[in-house]
Protein backbone atom coordinates (compact mmCIF):
# COMPACT_ATOMS: atom_id res chain seq x y z
CA UNK A 1 0.00 0.00 0.00
CA UNK A 2 1.49 3.48 -0.94
CA UNK A 3 0.54 7.39 -0.25
CA UNK A 4 2.26 10.42 -0.95
CA UNK A 5 4.04 11.90 2.39
CA UNK A 6 7.47 13.84 2.96
CA UNK A 7 7.42 15.26 -0.80
CA UNK A 8 8.00 11.29 -1.87
CA UNK A 9 5.99 8.44 -1.92
CA UNK A 10 5.79 6.14 1.09
CA UNK A 11 5.56 2.51 0.19
CA UNK A 12 4.31 -0.27 3.03
CA UNK A 13 4.91 -4.09 2.45
CA UNK A 14 4.22 -6.42 4.93
CA UNK A 15 4.55 -10.38 4.63
CA UNK A 16 1.01 -11.10 5.43
CA UNK A 17 -2.42 -10.21 3.14
CA UNK A 18 -3.59 -9.93 7.01
CA UNK A 19 -2.11 -6.72 8.22
CA UNK A 20 -1.40 -4.29 5.50
CA UNK A 21 -4.43 -1.79 6.82
CA UNK A 22 -2.50 -1.71 10.24
CA UNK A 23 0.72 -1.59 8.80
CA UNK A 24 -0.59 1.52 7.14
CA UNK A 25 -1.93 3.19 9.50
CA UNK A 26 1.38 3.47 11.67
CA UNK A 27 3.07 4.52 9.30
CA UNK A 28 1.25 7.33 8.26
CA UNK A 29 1.07 8.52 11.89
CA UNK A 30 5.00 8.37 12.22
CA UNK A 31 5.52 10.22 9.36
CA UNK A 32 3.10 13.02 10.48
CA UNK A 33 5.10 13.55 13.43
CA UNK A 34 8.05 13.63 11.09
CA UNK A 35 6.93 16.29 8.89
CA UNK A 36 5.14 18.00 11.97
CA UNK A 37 8.56 18.18 13.62
CA UNK A 38 11.59 18.12 10.82
CA UNK A 39 9.98 19.89 7.60
CA UNK A 40 11.68 23.37 7.01
CA UNK A 41 8.98 24.21 4.75
CA UNK A 42 6.52 24.59 7.08
CA UNK A 43 6.14 27.91 8.77
CA UNK A 44 4.67 25.47 11.88
CA UNK A 45 7.31 22.86 12.58
CA UNK A 46 9.36 22.48 15.45
CA UNK A 47 12.40 23.04 13.36
CA UNK A 48 10.95 26.70 12.18
CA UNK A 49 10.52 27.26 15.86
CA UNK A 50 13.99 26.61 16.65
CA UNK A 51 15.11 28.53 13.80
CA UNK A 52 12.81 31.70 15.00
CA UNK A 53 14.97 31.04 18.83
CA UNK A 54 17.51 33.04 17.16
CA UNK A 55 20.25 31.45 18.85
CA UNK A 56 18.84 30.89 22.11
CA UNK A 57 18.76 27.48 23.63
CA UNK A 58 15.08 25.83 23.42
CA UNK A 59 13.71 22.76 24.60
CA UNK A 60 12.26 20.26 22.03
CA UNK A 61 10.71 17.27 21.56
CA UNK A 62 11.90 13.81 21.72
CA UNK A 63 11.84 13.12 18.16
CA UNK A 64 13.52 16.08 17.12
CA UNK A 65 15.51 15.86 19.41
CA UNK A 66 16.36 12.29 17.87
CA UNK A 67 16.84 13.31 14.32
CA UNK A 68 19.35 16.14 15.52
CA UNK A 69 21.31 13.80 16.62
CA UNK A 70 21.15 11.25 14.47
CA UNK A 71 22.17 13.93 12.02
CA UNK A 72 25.11 15.49 13.82
CA UNK A 73 26.26 11.96 14.08
CA UNK A 74 26.18 11.76 10.23
CA UNK A 75 28.04 14.67 9.98
CA UNK A 76 30.74 13.52 12.31
CA UNK A 77 31.10 9.87 11.06
CA UNK A 78 31.74 11.88 7.12
CA UNK A 79 33.86 14.77 7.99
CA UNK A 80 31.28 16.72 7.11
CA UNK A 81 30.42 15.80 3.77
CA UNK A 82 26.65 15.37 5.12
CA UNK A 83 25.92 18.23 6.85
CA UNK A 84 22.36 19.49 8.53
CA UNK A 85 23.48 23.20 8.47
CA UNK A 86 23.19 23.08 4.70
CA UNK A 87 19.79 25.13 4.99
CA UNK A 88 20.62 28.54 4.13
CA UNK A 89 22.77 27.47 0.79
CA UNK A 90 19.87 25.32 -0.03
CA UNK A 91 17.60 28.23 0.06
CA UNK A 92 20.08 30.54 -1.17
CA UNK A 93 19.97 28.20 -4.71
CA UNK A 94 16.54 28.65 -4.52
CA UNK A 95 15.18 25.47 -2.94
CA UNK A 96 12.84 27.35 0.02
CA UNK A 97 9.32 25.36 -0.57
CA UNK A 98 8.13 21.86 -1.34
CA UNK A 99 10.13 20.52 -4.25
CA UNK A 100 7.06 20.21 -6.09
CA UNK A 101 6.42 24.07 -5.94
CA UNK A 102 10.48 24.44 -6.71
CA UNK A 103 10.06 22.57 -9.94
CA UNK A 104 7.06 24.14 -11.34
CA UNK A 105 8.06 27.43 -10.66
CA UNK A 106 10.17 29.64 -12.54
CA UNK A 107 13.87 29.66 -9.67
CA UNK A 108 15.67 33.06 -9.25
CA UNK A 109 17.00 35.16 -11.32
CA UNK A 110 20.32 35.19 -8.69
CA UNK A 111 21.77 32.60 -6.61
CA UNK A 112 23.45 33.74 -3.17
CA UNK A 113 26.74 30.57 -2.71
CA UNK A 114 26.50 29.59 1.34
CA UNK A 115 28.93 27.16 2.62
CA UNK A 116 27.77 25.72 5.42
CA UNK A 117 28.03 26.72 9.19
CA UNK A 118 29.23 23.51 9.77
CA UNK A 119 27.72 20.91 12.13
CA UNK A 120 29.73 21.62 15.04
CA UNK A 121 27.74 24.92 15.67
CA UNK A 122 24.92 22.53 16.83
CA UNK A 123 24.78 22.09 20.60
CA UNK A 124 22.64 19.30 21.75
CA UNK A 125 21.60 18.20 25.74
CA UNK A 126 20.88 15.35 25.63
CA UNK A 127 20.39 15.34 29.10
CA UNK A 128 17.89 17.81 29.38
CA UNK A 129 16.31 18.00 26.02
CA UNK A 130 17.76 20.77 24.75
CA UNK A 131 18.95 22.50 21.17
CA UNK A 132 21.10 25.35 20.43
CA UNK A 133 21.58 26.82 16.95
CA UNK A 134 23.27 30.19 16.05
CA UNK A 135 21.31 32.64 14.94
CA UNK A 136 20.92 32.71 11.06
CA UNK A 137 22.07 29.20 10.49
CA UNK A 138 18.84 27.09 8.92
CA UNK A 139 18.95 23.40 9.34
CA UNK A 140 18.05 21.22 6.63
CA UNK A 141 17.33 17.51 8.23
CA UNK A 142 16.97 15.94 4.48
CA UNK A 143 19.65 13.65 4.51
CA UNK A 144 19.29 11.41 7.47
CA UNK A 145 15.54 12.54 8.93
CA UNK A 146 13.46 10.70 6.03
CA UNK A 147 16.23 7.42 6.42
CA UNK A 148 15.33 7.63 10.09
CA UNK A 149 11.66 7.88 9.28
CA UNK A 150 11.98 4.53 7.27
CA UNK A 151 13.96 2.87 10.34
CA UNK A 152 11.64 3.75 12.99
CA UNK A 153 8.39 2.53 10.88
CA UNK A 154 9.66 -0.36 9.93
CA UNK A 155 11.10 -1.25 13.62
CA UNK A 156 7.19 0.14 14.66
CA UNK A 157 4.76 -2.20 12.15
CA UNK A 158 7.51 -4.80 12.88
CA UNK A 159 6.55 -5.13 17.06
CA UNK A 160 3.02 -4.27 16.02
CA UNK A 161 2.24 -6.88 13.92
CA UNK A 162 4.87 -9.82 14.14
CA UNK A 163 5.51 -9.90 10.40
CA UNK A 164 8.20 -9.30 7.95
CA UNK A 165 7.94 -5.21 7.07
CA UNK A 166 9.50 -2.97 4.38
CA UNK A 167 8.65 0.32 4.22
CA UNK A 168 9.86 2.51 1.08
CA UNK A 169 10.40 6.29 0.97
CA UNK A 170 11.57 7.31 -1.94
CA UNK A 171 14.60 5.95 -2.00
CA UNK A 172 14.75 5.02 1.01
CA UNK A 173 14.31 1.73 2.23
CA UNK A 174 14.38 -0.20 5.58
CA UNK A 175 13.30 -4.23 6.39
CA UNK A 176 12.20 -5.68 9.87
CA UNK A 177 11.81 -8.74 10.64
CA UNK A 178 12.05 -12.05 8.86
CA UNK A 179 11.97 -11.53 5.32
CA UNK A 180 9.75 -13.65 2.73
CA UNK A 181 10.82 -16.81 1.86
CA UNK A 182 12.58 -15.17 -1.59
CA UNK A 183 13.98 -11.75 -0.04
CA UNK A 184 12.61 -8.80 -0.43
CA UNK A 185 12.87 -7.85 -4.32
CA UNK A 186 13.70 -4.11 -5.51
CA UNK A 187 14.45 -2.46 -8.42
CA UNK A 188 16.89 0.06 -8.23
CA UNK A 189 16.98 2.75 -10.54
CA UNK A 190 17.70 6.26 -10.26
CA UNK A 191 14.22 7.36 -10.02
CA UNK A 192 12.02 5.58 -7.65
CA UNK A 193 9.37 5.87 -9.54
CA UNK A 194 10.64 4.67 -12.75
CA UNK A 195 8.77 1.11 -14.31
CA UNK A 196 10.63 -1.95 -14.33
CA UNK A 197 11.34 -0.97 -17.73
CA UNK A 198 14.09 2.04 -16.81
CA UNK A 199 18.10 1.72 -16.32
CA UNK A 200 18.53 -0.09 -13.52
CA UNK A 201 18.85 -3.45 -11.64
CA UNK A 202 16.96 -6.03 -9.76
CA UNK A 203 18.15 -6.86 -6.63
CA UNK A 204 16.98 -9.48 -3.45
CA UNK A 205 17.47 -8.18 0.34
CA UNK A 206 16.59 -9.97 2.87
CA UNK A 207 17.10 -7.10 5.88
CA UNK A 208 18.76 -4.43 6.91
CA UNK A 209 18.56 -1.05 4.88
CA UNK A 210 19.08 0.29 1.47
CA UNK A 211 19.14 3.78 -0.07
CA UNK A 212 19.42 5.84 -3.29
CA UNK A 213 20.92 9.48 -3.60
CA UNK A 214 21.22 10.75 -6.56
CA UNK A 215 21.42 13.90 -8.97
CA UNK A 216 18.97 13.20 -11.42
CA UNK A 217 15.39 13.67 -9.82
CA UNK A 218 15.53 17.05 -7.62
CA UNK A 219 16.46 19.42 -10.57
CA UNK A 220 15.70 22.85 -10.90
CA UNK A 221 16.50 26.01 -12.74
CA UNK A 222 17.92 28.92 -11.09
CA UNK A 223 20.35 31.97 -11.84
CA UNK A 224 20.24 30.81 -15.61
CA UNK A 225 21.60 27.44 -14.30
CA UNK A 226 20.18 24.05 -14.35
CA UNK A 227 20.91 22.74 -10.35
CA UNK A 228 20.31 19.54 -8.20
CA UNK A 229 20.06 19.33 -4.65
CA UNK A 230 22.88 17.33 -3.67
CA UNK A 231 25.11 20.29 -2.15
CA UNK A 232 28.78 20.03 -1.25
CA UNK A 233 28.32 21.90 2.55
CA UNK A 234 32.11 23.22 1.67
CA UNK A 235 31.17 25.02 -1.23
CA UNK A 236 27.55 25.46 -0.61
CA UNK A 237 27.32 24.30 -4.38
CA UNK A 238 25.65 21.59 -6.48
CA UNK A 239 28.52 18.68 -6.26
CA UNK A 240 29.86 17.96 -9.48
CA UNK A 241 28.30 15.09 -11.16
CA UNK A 242 31.06 12.34 -10.66
CA UNK A 243 28.33 9.85 -10.27
CA UNK A 244 24.61 10.43 -11.11
CA UNK A 245 23.26 8.00 -8.59
CA UNK A 246 24.81 5.94 -5.92
CA UNK A 247 22.94 3.38 -4.33
CA UNK A 248 24.56 1.61 -0.57
CA UNK A 249 23.13 -1.45 1.50
CA UNK A 250 23.89 -1.14 5.00
CA UNK A 251 22.87 -2.35 8.42
CA UNK A 252 20.24 0.23 8.66
CA UNK A 253 18.47 3.16 6.04
CA UNK A 254 20.68 6.02 8.34
CA UNK A 255 23.36 4.42 7.57
CA UNK A 256 22.83 3.26 3.70
CA UNK A 257 21.53 6.74 3.14
CA UNK A 258 24.27 8.68 4.60
CA UNK A 259 26.77 6.39 2.63
CA UNK A 260 24.98 6.75 -0.59
CA UNK A 261 25.28 11.14 0.35
CA UNK A 262 28.28 11.10 0.52
CA UNK A 263 29.18 8.58 -2.04
CA UNK A 264 28.13 11.49 -4.36
CA UNK A 265 29.96 14.22 -2.41
CA UNK A 266 33.58 12.71 -2.76
CA UNK A 267 32.89 11.56 -6.60
CA UNK A 268 36.12 9.95 -7.88
CA UNK A 269 37.23 9.29 -4.12
CA UNK A 270 33.65 7.21 -2.81
CA UNK A 271 34.67 3.76 -4.23
CA UNK A 272 37.84 3.28 -1.88
CA UNK A 273 35.74 4.97 0.40
CA UNK A 274 32.74 3.01 0.44
CA UNK A 275 35.15 -0.65 0.72
CA UNK A 276 37.21 0.39 3.00
CA UNK A 277 34.00 0.94 5.19
CA UNK A 278 33.07 -2.61 3.84
CA UNK A 279 29.37 -1.35 2.43
CA UNK A 280 28.21 -2.87 -0.98
CA UNK A 281 27.23 -0.09 -3.64
CA UNK A 282 26.31 0.55 -6.69
CA UNK A 283 27.27 3.91 -8.83
CA UNK A 284 26.37 4.97 -11.91
CA UNK A 285 28.17 7.70 -14.02
CA UNK A 286 26.45 10.56 -15.70
CA UNK A 287 26.64 8.21 -19.18
CA UNK A 288 25.46 5.17 -17.60
CA UNK A 289 28.07 3.49 -17.04
CA UNK A 290 27.90 1.33 -13.70
CA UNK A 291 30.86 0.73 -11.15
CA UNK A 292 30.04 -2.04 -8.45
CA UNK A 293 31.85 -1.80 -4.88
CA UNK A 294 32.46 -4.74 -2.30
CA UNK A 295 29.70 -7.49 -2.30
CA UNK A 296 26.76 -5.69 -4.16
CA UNK A 297 25.53 -8.51 -6.83
CA UNK A 298 25.86 -8.45 -10.68
CA UNK A 299 23.71 -8.34 -13.09
CA UNK A 300 21.74 -11.79 -14.14
CA UNK A 301 22.69 -13.25 -17.28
Amino acid sequence: MSFDALGTTAQVTVASSELPEIALGIVADELKSFDETCSRFRTDSEIAWVHGAEGRPVHVSPLLLEALDVAVQAAANTDGAVDPTVGSALRGLGWDLDFSQVSSRAGPTRIVVSPAAGWQTIRIDRQRRMVQIPAGVEIDLGSTAKALAADRCASKVHEAVGVGVLVALGGDLAMAGRAPEHGWVVRVTDDHRSGESADGQTVTLGGGGLATSSTTVRRWRAGGSELHHIVDPRTGLPVKEVWRTATVAAATCVEANTASTVALVRGADAPPWLAELGLAARLVGPDGSVLRVGAWPGERS
